[in-house]
Order: C-alpha cells, then sequence, then structure tokens
C-alpha cells in the first residue's frame, strides 16, 4: 500500500544486500562510507532490473501489529490526529521496506533504510524521519517488545542555519492595503497584533474573545492554554467583519461561501497569497511568518525575552530566540553610543 521504491522491491534488495555484506565482513560494519557507496553501485547495477520479493508470506514481521498499538497509545496519551497520522504513513513505510521481526532489526539496518528513504529529503525531513524511528524503537523497548534499542545511537543530521526576515513595517502595511474584503482585512490584523500559530487561528471561537480587554486564548503545542492580545485596530476590523459575514458559526473566521464553515489551515493560506500577489509581492509570504514578525518586532522594541516567551507559547527561551533576529538599526544605534 505504502509503496516506497515503486512496483519492484529493489530499494529492499538493496538494503538486505548492503547487511548482509556487513555481517560477512565485520570491518565494513562500522563503516557508513563504504556502506553508502557499496549501496550506489549495487543501485546502479539493479536501476535496469525490475525486483520482486519471493514467498513474501513466509517473511514474519511483526512490525505492522505494533505499529497500530503504538499509534492507539499515542492517541490515548492525546496526540494530535495529524501527528498520529504522519506517524502512521512513516512507520508504515519503514515496515514496507524492512520485513523482518522487529527484535532483529540492527542499528545498521535503519542507517540502511535511511540513507535510501532519506536520500533526496531536505536535513529536516530526514531529521522528522530519524525522531520517528527513534520514538518508536524507545516505545517498544519500554514495553518490552525488544530487548534493546537499535535506534538508540541513531543521530540527527546537522541543519544549516538560516536567517528567517521579518516583515518590515512598509511590508506590513502593504499588505494591509492590499486587503479587499472585510475578513482579510481582519485576518490580516489578527495574525499581526497577536503573533498565533495557524492552526491556534483556525480554532479561534467568537464566544472565547475578551472584547473589553481585547484579548483571548489560545490553545498551542501540547494542548497547553495561554493569553495572547490583539490591538483596537483588530478589534474594530475583526467586529466591522463580524458585522458583514454571513452565517452563524462560532468560529471567527469561516468560508464565504454556505455553509459558512471554518476556515482551514490550507484556506488560510492560500487567502494570504492572494493579498501577497495583489501587494506585488516576488517573495513568499505565508501566515507563519506574520508570528516571525510578532517575535522579532517585540524583541526589537525593548519586550523582556520572558513576556515574549509567555505571548508566543514558547516552553524554551532558546525557541523564542529563534523567532528574534536583532535590527541593524539596532546594532548601529548600539554601537554609535560607545564610540
Amino acid at each position: 500500500m505504502f509503496e516506497e521504491y515503486g512496483k519492484d522491491s529493489s530499494g529492499e534488495a538493496v538494503i538486505k544486500i548492503v547487511g548482509k555484506l556487513g555481517l560477512e565482513f565485520p570491518d565494513l560494519k562500522n563503516d557508513l562510507q563504504k556502506q553508502i557507496k557499496i549501496r550506489n553501485i549495487v543501485e546502479e547495477i539493479l536501476y535496469n532490473y525490475t525486483v520482486t520479493t519471493k514467498e513474501t508470506s513466509l517473511v514474519a514481521t511483526d512490525t505492522e501489529d505494533k505499529i497500530k498499538i503504538y499509534l492507539d497509545t499515542k492517541k490515548l496519551e492525546g496526540t494530535k490526529d495529524s501527528t498520529i497520522k504522519l506517524y502512521r504513513y512513516n512507520l508504515l513505510k519503514f515496515s514496507n521496506c524492512l520485513r523482518m521481526p522487529l527484535s532483529t532489526v540492527k542499528t545498521g539496518d535503519l542507517r540502511m533504510y535511511l540513507a535510501v528513504r532519506c536520500k533526496n529529503l531536505k536535513q529536516t525531513s530526514t531529521n522528522g524521519q530519524i525522531t520517528t524511528l527513534k520514538t518508536f524503537f524507545q516505545w517498544l523497548q519500554n514495553e518490552e517488545y525488544i530487548p534493546k534499542n537499535p535506534a538508540l545511537k541513531l543521530k540527527q543530521v546537522k541543519q544549516s542555519k538560516r536567517l528567517r526576515h521579518a516583515l518590515s513595517d512598509e511590508e506590513v502595511e502593504l499588505l494591509r492595503q492590499a486587503c479587499k474584503t472585510d475578513r482579510q482585512k481582519a485576518l490580516v490584523e489578527f495574525l499581526v497584533s497577536t503573533g498565533c500559530r495557524l492552526s491556534e487561528v483556525v480554532q479561534v471561537n467568537i464566544d472565547k474573545i475578551d472584547w473589553h480587554e481585547m484579548s483571548l486564548f489560545v490553545i498551542g503545542k501540547g494542548d497547553k492554554e495561554r493569553k495572547v492580545y490583539f490591538s483596537v485596530k483588530a478589534k474594530i476590523l475583526i467586529q466591522n467583519y463580524l458585522k458583514t459575514r454571513k452565517g452563524n458559526s462560532n468560529a471567527l473566521f469561516i468560508s464565504s461561501k454556505y455553509p459558512y464553515n471554518r476556515l482551514h489551515g490550507r484556506a488560510i493560506e492560500k487567502e494570504i497569497k492572494k493579498i501577497a500577489l495583489t501587494a506585488g509581492f516576488d517573495k513568499s509570504i505565508y501566515p507563519h511568518i506574520f508570528r516571525h514578525s510578532f517575535g522579532t518586532h517585540n524583541i526589537n522594541a525593548g519586550m523582556p525575552l520572558s513576556i515574549l516567551q509567555q505571548l508566543m507559547g514558547h516552553s524554551s527561551p532558546q525557541t523564542t530566540l529563534i523567532y528574534s533576529e536583532i535590527s541593524q538599526d539596532n546594532i548601529k544605534h548600539e554601537y554609535k553610543k560607545i564610540h
């Protein structure tokens, strides 16, 4: 069902060939570079061949059963459905490739699987695959399904750090002016003034808004509730939008067509792209860039890190710092104070 390598089983064959060679030649077992080189050679040879498995039904594997139990456990623990769906997708790909009992899986098997699986993936996606396997095998060991955790030695790949540039005041104003509908105006101002995540914006309900205090509670990552605030301008634009929209939904942002359901993440992303296109932007504008801009502008304005951390719903101040960048104007100002 979840074929990773097309209709044939070339990828599985490559992993098993390299794994077998590792058993026959002990020096190869600890030399990942040589394993990868051999893998590339075998892949090149098998490129023009269709490899199919023989007597697949005789291959004993308990992986799919354990995956089901694992996912059921995660659901009971309160893991989001979207996260469980992603775990299922990735783990079934793993199960489809390594048809062997989980108790016999070695670290080398996982490394070779990841080498094939992540061949064309970005560093962040590769680390996501590694994290999925590490948490799954740690759970297997904790539940005593396996005697030893083969994923324990897997390490995350180094990710290149890139500076995320926030929107300038001018760019924010251009986006405001490009808004054509009351919903667009309210949406942009809400994103600008609250710094909410896209998933949090989607879940906002009207009856949870304190109009006097201009605040509301949102549910963030890990089902943690926090209080966020919005500006007077956002209040006026949101109330204008609520007066003109149709339907009786309690959701803050809804579709403009019947049956006027809650606006979901993909629809909000499309709306922001439409506004950016109208404004004439030639760079990517997406909901999360408003959150990053919120963090950056508030830090540069002198807001204490602990307060910003609370407003953004970060469990660690280090995460808050990722969203911040010191403006060149501030650097220049501080330099001139000393020199």
